[in-house]
């Protein structure tokens, strides 16, 4: 039986392995309608983490009205990084992790992508594990270790299936959860909401002004860190003017609402917790609801950690090592569940430690994307191919990166390491974020239009080989 050529052969079919890795995505490929990206980054958001950093609130002495204030700002902020930068993926039709080799060159790209994807997708995996595991054992009363790994076989399946698979569980999963949290907002709200003022004797208060960058900062992190990964889930879609703007609406709006809705409930509930552990906190206030509680912050886990385990096996792939998507899809999943036991006590502080390590190097990362994306003409389909030439070695974007990682250094302030900076002035906050991006912003600027720093033998591009085993088994039936 012949195959026609135009025809594809993924498509959408949601029970096919998707047989793409980093590949780029060709024009008989693209599929799906933007409105997809609401549903994917909805459900992201509808996860027990994000009301984890509302609870902060009042350690900080936040009064309420402030710490409002702080979580729509850096709600807003990030999720317009993340609109802006998934309409990139429809523009290109390749992941975010491959579209850095613009600016960072081939190789250079290696580094940022070791660290910010393939150890932010393990790490983030392991942490909404633990979260997800702790509340279906509590719900169940079956040990930890059971029920993360549990949660860690459904994931590991999902992303082997991949792109269409995981696009219809967020959908689905949306539809679940949404009524689960809406109960858990209005039963919080009820029975032990509280609406507090300031407090200059709260054991985190730093002033009011530094609590309040910090704080709004940590859900600006929080879609930060998903910034790598934001084309992995817009790449198929069709490149129409029309697609990419709604695309970016779309996203945006999927992201905003579950990171304000839910920072500002872990507010509310925070500022009247009896317990330091969330899961604890939350079972005690939900009462009677707690079944419906724990239940959806355990399915939660599922609508995020599908896109951990995705993008970081993307990235491992990136890396140019030599495994399938599956396999590295099985050995995130493997040593996210490893993680996941061994980091089960004190979630909340390495969570947070976590959180802002990650930042502090996506920030730049981030901003040398899109200053490429628009200034570099990298917005040009037409110059794919040359994010797979390995004769660019070494780019200027990576001095950017690295120098506004070093630039944040003395910023950092984590019980992980504080700068001296931040130790000489912790009331004004933790600015590392901001001074990433910023100094990453300014040398790509300096540099973008200098020749590239290393390219080897012939510039013309060589095709990156296909991961596509199961397409090429699928063209010959």
């Amino acid at each position: 039986m012949t195959h026609d050529a135009s025809a594809p052969i993924y498509g959408s079919s949601v029970t096919t392995v998707e047989p793409f890795g980093v590949d780029h995505i060709p024009d008989n490929e693209r599929h799906g309608r933007p409105s997809s990206q609401f549903f994917v980054w909805f459900a992201a958001g509808l996860n027990f983490p994000i009301i984890l950093l509302g609870f902060s609130a009042a350690w900080f002495g936040l009064s309420f009205s402030a710490a409002v204030t702080a979580i729509l700002i850096g709600a807003a902020l990030g999720s317009l990084l993340m609109a802006v930068m998934s309409r990139m993926g429809v523009r290109l039709g390749v992941p975010q992790q491959i579209q850095a080799r613009g600016p960072l060159g081939f190789f250079g790209n290696f580094l940022p992508v070791t660290y910010i994807n393939v150890f932010a997708g393990i790490g983030w995996a392991a942490v909404t594990v633990i979260l997800g595991g702790k509340a279906f054992a509590e719900l169940t009363h079956l040990p930890f270790w059971l029920c993360a790994g549990a949660l860690t076989a459904i994931q590991l399946v999902v992303a082997i299936y991949g792109y269409n698979m995981i696009n219809y569980l967020q959908k689905v999963l949306t539809y679940v959860l949404t009524p689960l949290f809406l109960l858990i907002t209005v039963v919080a709200v009820v029975r032990g909401g509280s609406f507090f003022h300031a407090d200059a004797k709260a054991s985190g208060y730093i002033g009011s002004t530094g609590g309040w960058i910090t704080f709004g900062g940590w859900f600006l992190s929080f879609l930060v860190a998903w910034a790598p990964f934001a084309s992995d889930y817009s790449r198929y879609l069709p490149d129409t003017p029309d697609v990419v703007g709604r695309t970016a609406w779309y996203t945006g709006l999927g992201n905003f609402v579950t990171i304000a809705w839910l920072g500002i409930l872990g507010v509310v509930v925070g500022g009247s917790a009896s317990s330091s552990d969330s899961i604890t906190a939350l079972h005690e206030l939900a009462g009677p609801f707690a079944v419906p509680a724990l239940l959806a912050v355990g399915l939660s886990a599922l609508a995020q950690n599908f896109l951990n385990v995705y993008g970081g096996a993307i990235s491992v792939q990136t890396l140019k090592i030599p495994v399938t998507r599956s396999q590295a899809v099985t050995v995130i999943c493997l040593l996210a569940y490893a993680i996941s036991l061994w980091g089960e006590s004190g979630t909340e502080d390495k969570f947070k430690v976590f959180l802002n390590l990650t930042a502090y190097f996506i920030a730049p990362f981030a901003a040398v994307l899109l200053l490429d994306f628009y200034l570099g003409g990298r917005s040009d389909p037409s110059r794919v191919t040359e994010l797979y030439d390995r004769n660019r070695v070494l780019d200027w974007g990576f001095v950017a990166w690295a120098g506004g990682v070093a630039a944040s250094v003395p910023f950092w302030q984590s019980s992980f390491y504080t700068g001296p900076f931040s130790k000489a002035y912790p009331g004004a906050g933790d600015l590392s974020m901001f001074i990433a991006a910023g100094a990453g912003a300014i040398l790509y600027l300096l540099t973008y239009r200098l020749k590239p720093l290393w390219v080897r033998g012939s510039t013309e591009a060589a095709p990156e080989p296909a991961e596509r085993p199961d397409a090429s088994r699928t063209a010959a039936s």
